[in-house]
């Protein structure tokens, strides 16, 4: 699946990812000490959709979400995204997961943001100008993680949401990613992104992760089509190790609630569920 920031802006996976995002941002901003922000492949930050040809995708997500969501997770989101649209002077201008969690950090959080192509960083750098405390650095996100963990703040928020280019070799790269933060950092909460073309693919992948995994997992997915269609993106999964208290419960409540909105052919679903090893064991509670 060849990718580009540019086309998948605004679509469903990224409404799916970002609403996650910001509610697990949220919650660590519940308790005062501040927090490390890690994202490994940051993107530029900042979209325009207002090119039809090269933001089609933002029709299958952004562009369905109106002033009738009722979650605070959703209606969280908007705000966020209105917000940034206000501040652009721009009603087609989208905020990548960068600027999501940038505008939301408080003086003691602070963001380090990884992009590997050079023209995505320079313009990351611009798009986050105005947060002293978001940190841009140009390089290969897996390689520069263990760099960063275990971050000072002794907590913190990893993103890895690789382009998925080489399916298998990023999926094989983000297990890795996932053990190795885990082994630096056992306390982090680890997020990660993956596409479904193929449930048995994804449920595979996921199947052979679990039993690497010490820690507690949940896995979200929401799907717009059959989840073994040949559409290229059939649904959207997220892997969140380490989840902050009550993240399943709030997120069976907001993720059907999108679902409806976005699933304007009545093909879609949404499963949020631990993540079970294939010996049907569960990964074990945080101690």
């Amino acid at each position: 699946m060849k990718y580009r920031h540019s086309f998948h802006a605004g679509n469903f996976a990224d409404v799916h990812k970002h609403v996650a995002l910001l509610a697990l941002v949220s919650t660590l901003e519940q308790k005062e000490k501040g927090f490390l922000y890690l994202e490994t492949h940051a993107g530029r930050g900042a979209y325009d959709l207002g090119n039809a040809a090269e933001n089609a995708e933002s029709r299958t997500g952004i562009d369905r979400l109106g002033d009738d969501v009722s979650s605070e997770e959703l209606t969280r989101y908007l705000g966020v995204v209105r917000a940034f649209r206000a501040r652009q002077r721009n009603p087609r201008a989208y905020p990548g997961s960068p600027l999501i969690v940038a505008q939301a950090l408080r003086p003691q959080d602070r963001a380090v943001l990884i992009e590997r192509v050079a023209t995505e960083a320079q313009a990351l750098e611009r798009a986050v100008a105005e947060y002293p405390r978001v940190r841009v650095e140009c390089a290969d996100g897996f390689e520069r993680l263990r760099a960063y963990l275990p971050p000072a703040e002794r907590r913190g928020l990893v993103l890895i949401d690789p382009p998925y280019e080489e399916s298998r070799r990023d999926g094989e790269r983000a297990a890795d990613a996932i053990v190795e933060a885990l082994r630096r950092f056992p306390t982090g909460v680890i997020v990660v992104w993956y596409p479904i073309k193929h449930a048995r693919d994804s449920e595979s992948w996921l199947a052979a992760l679990a039993p690497r995994i010490s820690r507690e997992a949940l896995v979200s997915e929401l799907w717009l089509y059959p989840r073994d269609s040949r559409a290229a993106l059939n649904g959207s999964g997220l892997l969140i190790v380490n989840p902050p208290y009550r993240t399943d419960e709030r997120m069976r409540e907001w993720l059907p609630q999108l679902c409806r909105h976005l699933d304007t052919r009545g093909t879609g679903g949404t499963s949020v569920r631990p993540l079970i090893s294939a010996a049907g064991k569960k990964a074990p509670g945080r101690g």
